[in-house]
C-alpha cells in the first residue's frame, strides 16, 4: 500500500473541501451584507467591508504593542506601567542611558533638587496624620499612599481579596468603593474606609434612602475607621456608579441590595442632599451614628461653588466641617461611563487640587479638614506633586489595578476582562492569584512612598509632607519653567519646617 499517496489524496481532500467551505461561507456573507440595511460599508462592500471591523479592533491591539511609543498612550502610557509592575515585582527601578521623557511638554513637572540635600541619618518618614478629631473615634492615617474606591461588583472576588491583604501588609487603607462591604474587604485585618454612593448601598433601605441601623451594623466592624459619602467620581461626574447586568450575580445583589442581572444605576446625586447646607446636615448625622469620622468625595467643576460651603462651616462652627474632601480629577475613573461625561466634564486634578487646598486653608481650616487627592496619580513624581500642592494623602485606583496585573485592556465595562480584575467569569478569575498579587500590591504601595520620600530628600526636606510648591516648577508654553508658587501662591506662608537658605527659589 503507497502510505504517502494516501496521504497527499487525504491532504488535498482536505484542501478542497476547506475552499468549498470557504466559498460557500463567502457567498453567504455576501448575500447577507448586499441585503442587509444597517451598515453602508458593508452592503456596498460584501464580504470585503468586514475587514474593516476587523483591523479596527486589531487597532487597539497593535497600538499598544507595536506602534506606540513608551510615552504615548493614553489613559496611562507604558512607561508608566512598566514602573509599576516593576515596583509591584519589588525589584529596582533604575533606567540607564537618560530619560524617555519630554521635559519640554507645558504642564511637566520638574522638581528642585536642594544644592545641599539632607544627609542620610537626617531622613525621617511622614508620621500618621489624625483625622475626623472631632468624632468619638478619630482616625491616625498611617500612609500618605492608599488605596481609592474600587466596588466589589465592578472587580472581582480575588483582585478585593489581593488589595485587601496588600493593603493590610503595606499599612495603608482600603477604600469599598460604592459597592457595599463584601467579606473579601475583610479578608485581611486592613483599614477600610467605607463609600456611600448616591444609591447608598450597604446601608440603604427599600426605597433606597439612609438606614441608620444598617450604618451602626457597619460601624461595628472595628476595621471601619472612615466613612466616605461619594457626590462625584471622575469617570462620570454629574451620572451615578454604573454596573452591567453581567456583573450582578447573587452575592453581588445581596451585598448591594438589588435585582440578580439587572443594570445597577446609581442616581446622579443624593436625593436627600441637594446643597451644602444639607451636606453638612447629613455628614454630621453620619458621624453621630457611626462614630467615625465622615468625609466626602467629589469633582470640581467650579471652585467658587465651594466659597459657599466654607462660609457655611465658618457659620455653623468647625464641628459641623466634613473630616475630610477627597477630590478626584475629571481625567479619574476606572467604572464604566459615557464618552462625553468621561472626555468633557470636570476640572482635572492639577487645577482643582490647589484651588481646593487654598479655600481650605483661606477659611483657616487646614487643620480641621484634610484634603484627600485622587485621579490618574499612579507614579511618584504624581504623588509628589500632589503634596507640594497641599494635598495631605493621595490615593489611587488604577495604579493599584496595575499592580493587579491590569494591561489596560480596556474592558472594564464588560465581563471578559483579560486578568480576571473586573469580571466574574471564574475562568478568567482563575489568572488572578491572590497569594503572588497582594505582594505587588503592597510591593508598589511601598515603592512609591519609599521614592516619594526620595524626591523629598533630593529638594532638601527630611520628609514629603514638608515639601511645598516652591519646591516643583511647572513648563510653559515657551519651554521654560517656573516655580509652582508663582503660578498658584499659597495661602499659607511657605516658610516652615524644612524651609532654608537653600530651598529658597
Amino acid at each position: 500500500m503507497d502510505f504517502a499517496g494516501s496521504a497527499l489524496e487525504y491532504l488535498a481532500l482536505f484542501f478542497i473541501l476547506a475552499i468549498g467551505f470557504a466559498a460557500l461561507l463567502a457567498v453567504g456573507m455576501y448575500v447577507i451584507d448586499r441585503w442587509q440595511s444597517d451598515d453602508a460599508i458593508l452592503r456596498n462592500y460584501p464580504v470585503i467591508g468586514r475587514f474593516r471591523g476587523l483591523f479596527t479592533k486589531l487597532g487597539e491591539f497593535f497600538r499598544q504593542y507595536f506602534f506606540a511609543m513608551d510615552r504615548e498612550e493614553m489613559p496611562f502610557n507604558r512607561a508608566q506601567r512598566d514602573w509599576v509592575y516593576h515596583a509591584g515585582k519589588g525589584v529596582g527601578n533604575t533606567i540607564a542611558f537618560g530619560s524617555t521623557r519630554n521635559l519640554t511638554i507645558p504642564g511637566t513637572t520638574i522638581f528642585v533638587n536642594s544644592a545641599f540635600p539632607p544627609l542620610d541619618d537626617q531622613f525621617a518618614a511622614s508620621q500618621p496624620m489624625e483625622i475626623g478629631p472631632t468624632a468619638r473615634m478619630p482616625y491616625m492615617a498611617h500612609s500618605i499612599f492608599n488605596i481609592s474606591g474600587m466596588s466589589y461588583g465592578a472587580i472581582s472576588r480575588p483582585a478585593i481579596e489581593a488589595l485587601s491583604r496588600g493593603a493590610a501588609k503595606a499599612g495603608m487603607w482600603l477604600n469599598t468603593g460604592e459597592g457595599g462591604l463584601s467579606p473579601y474587604h475583610e479578608e485581611a485585618n486592613c483599614d477600610i474606609v467605607y463609600q456611600i454612593g448616591t444609591a447608598k448601598y450597604g446601608v440603604r433601605d427599600a426605597e433606597g434612602r439612609l438606614n441608620d441601623e444598617k450604618l451602626r451594623q457597619v460601624a461595628a466592624h472595628p476595621q471601619v475607621k472612615m466613612f466616605e459619602l461619594k457626590l462625584a467620581q471622575g469617570a462620570k461626574p454629574g451620572k451615578g456608579g454604573i454596573l452591567p447586568g453581567a456583573k450582578v450575580d447573587e452575592e453581588v445583589s445581596r451585598i448591594r441590595g438589588i435585582a440578580v442581572g439587572q443594570d445597577s444605576i446609581s442616581p446622579n446625586r443624593h436625593l436627600d442632599i441637594a446643597d451644602f447646607g444639607q451636606l453638612l446636615d447629613m455628614i454630621g448625622h453620619i458621624r453621630e451614628v457611626t462614630g467615625r469620622p465622615v468625609g466626602f468625595k467629589t469633582v470640581i467643576g467650579s471652585s467658587d461653588a465651594y466659597e459657599e460651603l466654607f462660609e457655611m462651616i465658618l457659620e455653623r462652627g468647625p464641628d459641623c466641617a466634613p473630616d475630610f474632601i477627597t477630590i478626584d480629577g475629571g481625567e479619574g475613573g476606572t467604572g464604566a461611563a459615557p464618552m462625553p461625561l468621561m472626555d468633557l466634564v470636570g476640572m482635572q486634578i492639577r487645577e482643582a487640587l490647589p484651588r481646593i487646598v487654598d479655600m481650605r486653608d483661606r477659611y483657616g481650616l487646614k487643620e480641621r479638614i484634610r484634603i484627600i487627592a485622587s485621579g490618574k496619580l499612579v507614579n511618584p513624581g504624581d504623588v509628589a506633586w500632589a503634596i507640594c500642592a497641599g494635598a495631605d494623602i493621595v490615593t489611587s485606583a488604577r495604579g493599584f489595578m496595575f499592580a493587579l496585573g491590569c494591561i489596560q485592556a480596556l474592558k472594564c465595562n464588560k465581563n471578559t476582562c483579560p486578568t480576571g480584575i473586573t469580571t466574574h467569569d471564574p475562568h478568567l478569575q482563575r489568572g488572578l492569584v491572590v497569594e503572588q498579587k497582594y505582594e505587588k500590591v503592597a510591593n508598589y504601595a511601598k515603592q512609591v512612598i519609599k521614592e516619594v520620600e526620595m524626591i523629598a530628600h533630593s529638594v532638601g526636606v527630611a520628609e514629603p509632607r514638608l515639601m511645598r510648591r516652591r519646591h516643583v516648577r511647572i513648563v510653559q508654553a515657551n519651554g521654560e519653567s517656573i516655580p509652582m508658587n508663582k503660578l498658584r501662591p499659597s495661602v499659607m506662608p511657605e516658610k516652615g519646617p524644612g524651609y532654608s537658605a537653600t530651598t529658597k527659589m
